[in-house]
């Protein structure tokens, strides 16, 4: 072996730690698994006026799930399986004048009077169904004004798949989510979040080493990505959050390897992977433009109709999905603000003449954008804020873009490729460098302007700014060349552990359960500097 191979699979015993350091860490939280009920998150007995739970007049039963949004996705997976069907429950066919489809009802005595005159009964609530039991209940859920049929809002294709695994293990070993829900929720978190973690983590070691040119750089960005950005708290749940963000470092990684030249085989996993991403994150659908405009601008023609034809598998897949569970392509959510949403009893209705407060309904109770902008990146729901190695993120982006942009004014080929010597793995180059950096932060931008014009309660009661999460690896990637140069450097080496530090306390705060508040947002609470 050459000096060189040597150097590397030194460097891959300190990945192999690492990754296993991640990857213990997570197995121990999901073993232990289960919903904590805490004094702070609910109100005293006395307080009628803060937008939080009444503490239990009983012992709650104990589940492995933890709110409405998990629940949402468990309950569809649920009814797949033991019901064959999406519906999640339903609402008598009596309730009519003071429920969903009677929203003219509710606003014209005429109409009400003809409906209670054909024998409609005036009752508020008869809804039932799993949705409804005990353990299962989530306030993510829409009404069909005209079936009356409770569906989840989330996005059925991820149910699907956790009720494939379901379906196995209750077909051939008779288990029950009900019966052995800790069994089937524990294996179901492995499966879909610590085995996919072991491949995200595989994945920007790869690309760390075609990118770093130090070792305490690629060390660095793998101690970030396995303890200190969001995809850590939410590995104890399920959620359509961290599979994307996998999916992003594997379409990534798999680029690279196109680049490398390692036939059709890379730009059809890129391609699966990033369209993946894509229906579990909509917005991420910007890096599926974003890798097609990659290889177009490569000249990878072959690669890229690979590319194209395998992300309209999953998006298919996505739509197939909608279709079954609704009639029509698009998601559930796709109606909030309408009548599915705002039925009589739901948490998203909000009377006249009535307010509602609580984090799902900021910036409705006139938080300005301004500030929603400011808590979103350096406030209490702050993507630098609660994860500081981002600012090294910032900084690295822009110093490798205008590095790249160095290298190739200086005479290099715009069209050079890496290629893989031996044992040895050619740095990235500049050509590619300057679109991996540049396409990161013109994405980047354009998914904090959605979020900011289309989102109004910081994804509600979440450990971070979680709709953000997939652009992880992008931006752990983009601190190498900050990294690099901060290697050289005691002082620089300090300020970035200090960094590293921060954003690991963020990320453990409150380590059992990701649906609470960030550690910024309590202590703001607290000071009385924010009321929601």
């Amino acid at each position: 072996m050459t000096p060189h191979a040597d150097t590397r699979a030194a460097r891959g015993l300190v990945y192999t730690l690492l990754i296993g350091l991640a990857v213990g860490l997570s197995l121990g939280r999901i073993a232990s698994v289960e919903r904590v009920v805490e004094p702070s998150v609910h109100r005293a007995d006395t307080d009628t006026t803060t937008p939080r739970p009444a503490w239990p007049s009983k012992r709650p039963e104990p589940w492995p799930t933890f709110g409405s949004n998990d629940r949402a996705r468990w309950a569809l997976a649920r009814a797949l399986v033991e019901e064959g069907t999406f519906v999640v429950g339903r609402r008598d066919r009596t309730v009519v004048v003071c429920s969903g489809p009677a929203v003219l009802a509710a606003t014209n005595p005429f109409a009400a009077s003809c409906l209670l005159a054909a024998g409609y009964q005036a009752r508020i609530s008869s809804d039932r169904g799993i949705i409804f039991e005990e353990g299962w209940q989530s306030v993510d859920k829409v009404l069909h004004p005209a079936r009356l049929e409770y569906y989840s809002t989330k996005p059925p294709l991820l149910s699907l798949l956790v009720a494939g695994e379901y379906w196995l293990l209750k077909n051939y070993l008779g288990w029950s989510l009900v019966e052995q829900r800790w069994e089937i929720v524990r294996l179901t978190l492995v499966v879909f979040n610590v085995l996919p973690l072991i491949v995200y983590l595989l994945c920007l070691s790869a690309l760390a080493e075609r990118l770093a040119s130090s070792d305490w750089a690629r060390y660095y960005l793998l101690a970030a990505a396995g303890f200190a950005t969001l995809v850590t708290p939410f590995l104890i749940s399920l959620n359509n959050h961290t599979v994307a963000t996998v999916a992003v470092a594997v379409a990534l990684y798999a680029v690279i390897r196109t680049r490398e030249g390692g036939g059709l085989a890379w730009p059809m996993l890129a391609g699966l992977a990033a369209g993946f991403a894509g229906v579990n994150e909509l917005p991420s659908f910007a890096l599926v433009a974003a890798l097609a405009f990659w290889l177009l601008l490569a000249g990878h023609r072959a690669g890229l109709l690979v590319y194209v034809l395998a992300v309209l598998l999953p998006v298919a897949a996505y739509l197939g999905t909608n279709y079954l569970q609704l009639e029509r392509l698009t998601p559930a959510y796709a109606e909030f603000g309408t009548v599915w949403y705002e039925y009589e009893g739901s948490h998203w209705r909000i009377p006249e003449g009535q307010t509602k407060r609580g984090i799902d309904f900021a910036r409705r109770n006139g938080e300005t954008w301004q500030t929603y902008a400011f808590h979103l990146t350096l406030g209490h729901h702050g993507w630098f804020s609660l994860t500081p190695i981002m600012f090294l993120g910032l900084v690295g982006l822009l110093l490798g873009m205008f590095t790249a942009l160095a290298r190739l004014a200086s005479g290099s080929s715009i069209s050079d490729s890496p290629d893989r010597v031996g044992n040895v793995i050619a740095p990235l180059s500049g050509f590619d460098r300057l679109l991996l950096f540049s396409l990161t932060l013109l994405m980047s931008l354009v998914v904090f302007a959605f979020y900011l014009l289309k989102s109004d309660n910081y994804g509600g009661w979440s450990n971070g700014p979680r709709w953000l999460m997939w652009l992880t690896p992008l931006w752990l990637l983009g601190m190498l060349p900050l990294l690099d140069r901060l290697a050289g450097s005691r002082l620089g080496r300090f300020v970035a552990l200090v960094l590293l530090v921060a954003s690991i306390l963020s990320m453990s705060y409150q380590l059992w359960n990701p649906w609470r508040h960030p550690w910024i947002y309590n202590w703001m609470e607290s000071r009385g500097w924010i009321s929601y």
